[in-house]
C-alpha cells in the first residue's frame, strides 16, 4: 500500500471488472479507508459503468484500477480519457494490466509500451512501468475465461502516470520581459558634405554654373519629321498587288482605301452640262441619266444595260 502514496484526507476511487474477485476487493477497500480517515473518501466504480458515472472533473486524487489481486483488466483508450478527466490537477493514476511481450497482429492485448504511449495521450505525464512479474495460474486462467484470449507471451506490469498541475482548457496570463527599446539616434551629418549636395536657387542664377541645355542634345536629323513610307512595316505592300495586312496599323489600309474610292469616282459617266443630276428637265437629249430620277452631286448611279446601250 505504501507503493501508492495514499494519505489521510485524500480521495480515491478503486476501478475493478468482473475478471476482480469479490473478496480481495473488500480488503483492498478496508485498506485504503483505514488510510484516508475520516477526512477522506474512497468509492468503487465499474469499469464499465465509469463513462456513464456523474463524477465531476477532478474529483480524485488517486485512482487504481486493475490491482485488485487476480484482476485482468484492460483499459480503453476511452476509460483513460475518463480517468484523466477526473483526475485532480497532480493526481496519480495506478493501473495493471495484462501485456504482450511482443507485437501481435490483431490481438486485444497491447504490448507494455503501446499501454504507457495510450496513458500519455490521454493527458498524463510522467508515465512509467513499476513492476513487471509473469502472471499466477488465476490470472490466466481469468483471461482466458473473462477476456476469451490466450497467449504463452503474457506478463503482468504495473504503471503509473500523473495529471499535469492544471486542468484541461485553464488559461494563464504569460509575462514577457520585453526590453523597451532605445529611441533610434541619427547618425551625424557633416556640414561640408550637406552643403556639397544642396542646391538652393541662387545657385541657379550663378553665371558661373555651366548648365546643359537638353536641346543641344538633339541632332538636327533628330527634328525631321519622319516620313511615313519608312515607318511601314517590311512586308507591307510588297509584291505586285499592294495589300494591306491584317490590323493594319502604319497608314496603308487608308491609303488603300483613298485610292479604291477616287477609282469609284473616275469610273461614273461624266456630265458635259453638269446639271444631269437635277433631273430630266435640265438633261439633254443624250444625257445617259435620262429618264432617271434626280440624285444628289457626287452620288453613284448604276446604269442599267438598256440605259446605257439607248444612249
Amino acid at each position: 500500500m505504501a507503493d501508492f502514496g495514499i494519505s489521510a484526507g485524500q480521495c480515491v476511487v478503486v476501478v475493478w471488472d468482473r475478471s476482480s474477485p469479490v473478496k480481495a476487493l473488500k480488503d483492498l477497500v478496508g485498506k485504503l479507508q483505514a488510510l484516508t480517515g475520516s477526512e477522506g473518501r474512497v468509492s468503487v466504480e465499474n469499469i464499465n459503468q465509469l463513462l456513464q458515472s456523474a463524477h465531476e472533473e477532478s474529483s480524485f486524487d488517486i485512482i487504481l484500477s486493475g490491482v485488485i489481486p487476480g484482476s485482468t483488466t484492460l483499459h480503453s483508450a476511452e476509460i483513460l480519457a475518463e480517468m484523466a478527466r477526473i483526475l485532480r490537477p497532480g493526481g496519480c493514476l495506478f493501473l495493471k494490466e495484462p501485456v504482450e511481450i511482443a507485437v501481435v497482429n490483431n490481438s486485444k492485448v497491447k504490448t507494455a509500451s503501446k499501454l504507457c504511449s495510450a496513458l500519455t495521450l490521454s493527458g498524463l505525464v510522467e508515465v512509467k512501468e513499476l513492476q513487471r512479474e509473469s502472471l499466477s495460474p488465476e490470472e490466466i486462467q481469468s483471461v482466458q475465461e473473462h477476456l476469451g484470449y490466450q497467449s504463452d507471451g503474457l506478463v503482468s506490469v504495473q504503471i503509473t502516470g500523473k495529471k499535469p498541475n492544471f486542468e484541461v482548457g485553464s488559461s494563464s496570463q504569460l509575462k514577457l520581459s520585453i526590453a523597451k527599446k532605445s529611441p533610434s539616434v541619427k547618425p551625424a551629418v557633416d556640414p561640408a558634405a550637406a552643403t556639397l549636395w544642396t542646391l538652393s536657387v541662387n545657385d541657379m542664377e550663378d553665371d558661373s554654373l555651366d548648365l546643359i541645355d537638353s536641346d543641344e542634345l538633339l541632332e538636327p536629323e533628330d527634328l525631321k519629321k519622319p516620313d511615313p513610307a519608312s515607318l511601314r512595316a517590311a512586308s507591307c505592300g510588297e509584291g505586285k498587288k499592294r495589300k494591306a495586312c491584317k490590323n493594319c496599323t502604319c497608314g496603308l489600309a487608308e491609303e488603300l482605301e483613298k485610292e479604291k474610292s477616287k477609282e469609284q469616282k473616275s469610273s461614273q459617266p461624266k456630265s458635259a452640262c453638269g446639271n444631269c443630276y437635277l433631273g430630266d428637265a435640265f438633261r439633254c437629249a443624250s444625257c445617259p441619266y435620262l429618264g432617271m430620277p434626280a440624285f444628289k452631286p457626287g452620288e453613284k448611279v448604276l446604269l442599267s444595260n438598256s440605259n446605257l446601250h439607248d444612249a
